[in-house]
């Protein structure tokens, strides 16, 4: 190759490198002047982000001392307020014992000065009394001991008509009184209870399909009817009336299982002494088991707790019993709820008031099967389970029969006669009914110096009429505490029964 080609194309490369060169280092400034205007950037940006900060964090600090500032002179304001209402308070205080140290002063002298007016009437008054006897031993020429005998005799007579007077005002007040509170806790007691009764009878009835049926039931030569009553212990009455039969017994228990059992044989079709048995003491057996979730649903809804399987099974029992036409199992609830209302506003135990009044009446639940009255019975039963000595004693007192021991007794025997004497609760036959009223118009006539006696509101209230001139109004009130006292101890009867002792003077002048 030609040197000089050479040469010329070494110089073209020497150049073009060198352009190269130049080229790169151009490029490498221009990055190295972006790096650093980006990191002058970001510095700047920290920069101000820090300052942003520190500001930021700077009112965070006074924005706190302020606020514990407001706490702390709150609470300075707070303080000195509470200081300068018990300031208040000493100074009302101290006007208060200045005043009453200025009213204790006052009676004081007044009592002094009471003290000296008193001995100078009671010295006073002895020398009159002295002037008086010696002015009457001269007039009545009577012996000391004469005079003091018939003073002392006109002294006791006064004071005998004084303190019957006392006895009469202090009566009525009391009576005044413990009726106000009593009309209040009765009245509070009843509003909160309704609980709807209805009347049973001793009959029941059942439909048949047809009179087909009845020849049926009786069977050949009235096998099956004999099979019937003899199996429940009921009266099959089946007479003319169409498609009816009708169950009779006073036991409302077995009534219940002679008519599920005859509505049963009267579906089924099927009717054969066999039947009957076999019947008859499924029957039964799903009667105790009504009872016992009857008696557990009234125990859940008074919530009475812990209570005997014989206990359960015997209230459940009272709701196949009546008397006086009332159902036993909802008197005995409505009693209960009665005693805890009651109790409730006498601030007594409201749980042990409602069982008391939910098993008052557990003894009639075999009364019918033992010996002796139920209050008795009901006690002997609820002493067997290991109930309380309360309810105990209140089974056995709600009649009066033995002395009540507690105040729980006492408010079931107030809530057995509210539930008893609730106008429609029960019934009383009408020879019964003018009985009681005849009776009580005799016990309050044949008292001395009563002209006459009424009944009225239907056996509630005795009126007596008595002759003014031999009985004063001191010798009323006895003679009315003494009727009461004789109608309690003579008669029988539901509630109670006011006695009203009327006394007038009548002043009779003709003009002529």
């Amino acid at each position: 190759m030609d040197p000089i080609s050479l040469v010329v194309g070494a110089l073209i490369g020497a150049a073009i490198l060198a352009l190269s060169l130049a080229a790169f280092r151009a490029s490498l400034v221009r990055r190295q002047e972006s790096v650093l205007s980006e990191a002058r950037a970001k510095a700047e940006a920290i920069v101000r982000e820090a300052e942003i900060r520190s500001r930021d964090e700077e009112l965070r600090r006074r924005e706190e001392d302020d606020r514990r500032g407001a706490l702390r002179t709150e609470e300075a304001e707070r303080r000195e307020r509470r200081l300068g209402e018990q300031e208040a308070a000493f100074d009302r205080r101290a006007e208060r014992l200045d005043e009453r140290e200025r009213d204790l002063a006052g009676r004081a002298r007044a009592v002094e000065d009471g003290e000296s007016d008193l001995e100078a009437a009671r010295i006073e008054l002895e020398t009159l009394r002295a002037r008086a006897r010696d002015e009457l031993l001269e007039i009545a020429g009577l012996s000391r001991d004469e005079a003091v005998r018939r003073a002392t005799e006109r002294i006791d007579e006064e004071l005998s008509t004084e303190r019957a007077e006392r006895v009469r005002r202090s009566a009525e007040r009391a009576e005044e009184e413990a009726e106000e509170r009593a009309r209040k806790v009765l009245s509070r007691a009843v509003q909160r209870l309704s609980v709807p009764y209805t009347l049973e009878s001793t009959t029941s009835a059942v439909t048949l399909p047809n009179d087909a049926m009845k020849g049926r039931l009786i069977g050949r030569e009235g096998r099956n009817i004999r099979t019937f009553e003899k199996m429940t212990g009921v009266d099959l009455i089946i007479d003319d009336t169409p498609a009816v039969v009708v169950v009779s017994c006073f036991d409302a228990v077995r009534r219940e299982v002679a008519r599920r059992s005859l509505e049963v044989l009267v579906e089924d079709g099927r009717v054969h002494p066999g039947r009957i048995e076999e019947v008859v003491a499924q029957t039964r057996r799903q009667i105790d088991e009504d009872i016992r979730q009857t008696a557990r649903k009234v125990l859940h809804e008074l919530d009475v707790a812990r209570v005997d399987p014989r206990i359960e099974f015997c209230l459940g029992r009272l709701k196949y019993r009546t008397s006086y036409g009332q159902n036993q199992l909802a008197h005995a609830v409505e009693v209960a709820y009665l005693s805890a209302a009651i109790a409730g506003e006498m601030g007594a135990d409201p749980r042990l008031a409602r069982r008391c009044g939910l098993f008052h009446d557990l003894g009639k639940a075999v009364d019918h099967e033992m010996e002796g009255g139920h209050a008795t019975l009901g006690a002997d039963l609820a002493r067997r389970c290991n109930e309380r000595a309360e309810v105990v004693n209140a089974i056995a007192s709600h009649h009066g029969d033995v002395p009540a021991e507690s105040i729980h007794a006492v408010i079931a025997q107030v809530a057995d006669a509210i539930s008893a004497a609730r106008p429609g609760a029960r019934r009383d036959t009408m020879e019964e009914y003018i009985d009681r009223l005849e009776t009580l118009e005799r016990i309050a006539a044949s008292h001395p110096g009563v002209d006459s006696a009424f009944a009225v509101q239907a056996g509630r209230e005795v009126r007596v009429i008595v002759d003014a001139a031999s009985i004063d109004d001191a010798q009323a009130v006895l003679r009315a505490r003494e009727i009461a006292r004789r109608i309690e101890k003579e008669l029988v009867y539901p509630g109670e029964v006011r006695v009203t002792v009327v006394r007038e003077t009548r002043v009779t002048e003709y003009a002529r």
